[in-house]
């Protein structure tokens, strides 16, 4: 996107944060907004240039790559140690550094988050046992260019409850992912995430969120997955994040052990999580780490 003014839908928020509707607030004051200016001092929402996008879009499909190669590994037996293995040298292989190793003293290159797991989880001795369900969450850091995705993947025979969180979660993003377009706002990806999920039965945590991605590993915006219509930040183009919900089988409370990074459910049930790495574009969306859902 050039650094110019950008036209604005009459029915869109305001950008300056009045909390109205452009046609009753700004457009009326005759301004000329640059919208990449006004988004940074605001919100502090960097927007990304195409040039940018290029250098996402690049990484994310690297990362894919190798979700796509860990996806054949994934059988019991295996160790949880062995993906972080695989991960960190099929990462450097390619030229990129993988971000969680060492970020804020995470001490391990993906994360490797098993059945009650919610996310964070540490590789380790582990061993993967027929029946559980297993996220595998993968950041490169490639030509100085993030992107950011999980999935969650079945380890041999999925258990009934195995199978339904899993297929509620992929679903939840996927509701989530459909409401992204320009005058659209967070809130009703959190809105269509969280009515969707608790309407299966199941909670949404709330600890965790998506995010601002792409320039470094957590930006602006915060992605809320649970919220109300029209409430929050618009989307307009440029805007690159992640939508990630976690979603419990069984109530949204949580603990973190010792290790101070591996996020529980409190009752000990399934819960399962998708994230993908998403551009708001001109006319709609467009993931950087594409997979069905």
């Amino acid at each position: 996107m050039k650094n110019k003014s950008v036209k604005i839908g009459r029915n869109t928020l305001c950008p300056c944060g009045s909390g109205q509707k452009y046609k009753n607030c700004c457009r009326n004051k005759k301004l000329k907004i640059s919208i990449r200016e006004e988004y940074k001092k605001r919100y502090d929402i960097r927007l990304k240039t195409p040039e940018e996008i290029r250098g996402i879009r690049k990484c994310g499909d690297l990362l894919m790559s190798i979700m796509d190669r860990v996806e054949t590994m994934i059988a019991p037996g295996l160790k949880t140690d062995d993906i972080n293995t695989f991960v960190h040298e099929e990462t450097l292989r390619a030229g990129a550094v993988p971000a969680p190793l060492n970020y804020r003293g995470f001490p391990k290159s993906v994360c490797v988050s098993i059945n009650e797991v919610i996310c964070h989880g540490i590789p380790g001795e582990r061993i993967l046992k027929d029946g559980d369900i297993v996220n595998v969450d993968i950041t490169p850091i490639l030509d100085g260019y993030y992107a950011d995705a999980s999935k969650t993947f079945f380890v041999g025979t999925p258990t009934p409850d195995g199978e339904k969180i899993v297929r509620i979660a992929a679903r939840s993003l996927k509701r989530g992912i459909e409401t992204v377009a320009p005058g659209a706002t967070l809130g009703d990806i959190g809105h269509a995430i969280q009515s969707y999920a608790e309407g299966e039965g199941c909670s949404v945590v709330r600890e965790f969120v998506g995010h601002g991605v792409g320039i470094d590993f957590h930006e602006q915006p915060q992605v809320l997955h649970f919220g109300s219509p029209g409430k929050g930040v618009s989307l307009v183009p440029g805007m690159v994040f992640t939508i990630e919900p976690m979603i419990n089988l069984g109530k949204r409370d949580l603990h973190v052990l010792e290790d101070q990074w591996t996020a529980v459910t409190n009752d000990g049930k399934l819960s399962a999580q998708f994230e993908q790495t998403i551009l708001v574009t001109e006319k709609g969306w467009e993931s950087l780490t594409p997979y069905a859902l």
